[in-house]
């Protein structure tokens, strides 16, 4: 039952996605009255990667799902980049503070898994509810709920008014919520753009050991190298459980300006030079090609103000550097229900604001000078002179490469650690965090 008389919840989570369902679990488990609302039903598809780095699975397992491939995970051990003529296996660094592996499933088994991880909880999760805009309070401005349309056609729907003192908007990039209250994206922060579909593998791969590796294609061909034509963006295969492979393409810029590419033709060029490495063909796709935005470097702000919080997509938390997007929404609803249980509790009354204003801090001190990291690396790579010169004469030493791999994973000991961890934290501390 809510703590707080005349309230549908104690706090209101929009959107089961990894950083709502994370929100959700974590407050259950404080024992946070938690209402969870979802507008698709499970399992529903998603434009996605699949892919998980270590500090994505170590996020899995601070919340308690397991991560093992009883549990559905394929599991990985490192990046095999192609590019410039070369390819380069990257196993993902030994550390501490990270496990050496990464994973793969198909995002519509995560998000339900995570969603029922929720529910377990105890948190209370009703799915086919779209929410269609906050709730205000005229006293105080405050957002204290929201209006919610449940039911996917007219014949069977109805509306809802769920109130409750706080909201948590993990509803993606689009965030109807915060546009709502005029927290619109800085259009000066990078942009992806990204298109995927998914590939039932009839033959065993070519090459050894093919499915035990993240491909990172730093160019795309249309043809043999040798005589094909550089397309514009980048490229990946994720291999998954049950013999299938998650391809990929996509592109990043510094600001939020279209580049005017068909990423969707893009795809269906570059598989067609890919399919002969893999040993498929057009007629293997299991899944229709599915594009999606990727918001970055905290691009909508402020991510806490007048009860409205913002985690994962919403928030703009995509890394620059490799479009990971999972690890960032599974911390930031690990710190934002941290927050809030500490605001909530009856000894924080008094100072429940400031309590709440320590969620962005928090974010910031722990991703701020990384993110802008990422914002110059954009501004470089960006420039395809820069990109072939890096691909060329990058590749072929393993020493950098290893350190690059470092920096785009963010896999690196915060305290400590070799001289690649020393390097990239002092970075990241040097690095405003805007």
């Amino acid at each position: 039952m809510p703590i707080f008389a005349g309230m549908d919840a104690d706090v209101i989570v929009v959107g089961a996605g990894p950083a709502g369902s994370a929100t959700a679990t974590y407050l259950a488990q404080a024992g946070v009255d938690t209402l969870l609302l979802e507008k698709a039903t499970f399992p529903r598809a998603k434009a996605c990667g699949d892919g998980l780095t270590p500090r994505a699975v170590k996020e899995l397992q601070f919340l308690g799902v397991p991560t093992t491939e009883q549990a559905g995970f394929q599991r990985n051990r490192g990046l095999r980049v192609f590019g410039g003529g070369h390819v380069l296996e990257l196993p993902w660094p030994e550390l501490d503070s990270f496990p050496p592996f990464g994973l793969t499933m198909p995002r519509e088994t995560l998000d339900h898994k995570l969603a029922q991880h929720a529910v377990a909880a105890g948190a209370r999760l009703h799915q086919d509810t779209t929410v269609t805009g906050p709730v205000i309070s005229e006293r105080t401005g405050r957002v204290v709920g929201v209006n919610a349309r449940t039911g996917s056609d007219s014949s069977n729907s109805a509306t809802h008014t769920y109130r409750a003192p706080l909201v948590v908007a993990a509803d993606g990039v689009s965030t109807r919520l915060a546009t709502a209250i005029g927290r619109d994206k800085n259009p000066h922060r990078p942009v992806g753009v990204a298109v995927r579909t998914r590939v039932k593998l009839t033959k065993p791969p070519s090459r050894p050991g093919q499915m035990d590796w993240m491909e990172s294609h730093l160019e795309l061909w249309d043809g043999p190298r040798e005589h094909g034509k550089l397309m514009p963006g980048y490229g990946w295969v994720f291999p998954e459980a049950g013999q299938v492979v998650n391809v990929g393409v996509g592109s990043v810029t510094s600001t939020a300006r279209a580049k005017g590419v068909n990423y969707r033709e893009l795809l269906t060029t570059w598989m067609d030079t890919l399919g002969p490495l893999w040993g498929f063909t057009a007629q293997d796709v299991v899944d229709p090609p599915r594009s999606a935005a990727l918001p970055m470097c905290f691009s909508r702000q402020p991510l806490y103000g007048k009860g409205l919080l913002l985690v994962g997509d919403a928030g703009g938390m995509v890394s620059p550097f490799d479009g990971e997007g999972i690890a960032y929404a599974l911390q930031s609803g690990r710190v934002a229900a941290a927050t809030i249980t500490a605001a909530l509790s009856p000894g924080a009354a008094g100072r429940r604001e400031e309590t709440l204003l320590d969620y962005p801090r928090q974010l910031k001190e722990s991703l701020g000078g990384y993110f802008s990291l990422g914002r110059v690396f954009v501004k470089l790579i960006e420039q395809p002179a820069v990109m072939r010169l890096c691909t060329r004469y990058g590749l072929p030493r393993p020493t950098l490469m290893r350190l690059v791999m470092k920096l785009l994973s963010d896999l690196y000991e915060p305290r400590g650690g070799d001289w690649m961890d020393r390097l990239i934290a002092t970075l990241a501390r040097m690095a405003p965090a805007a």
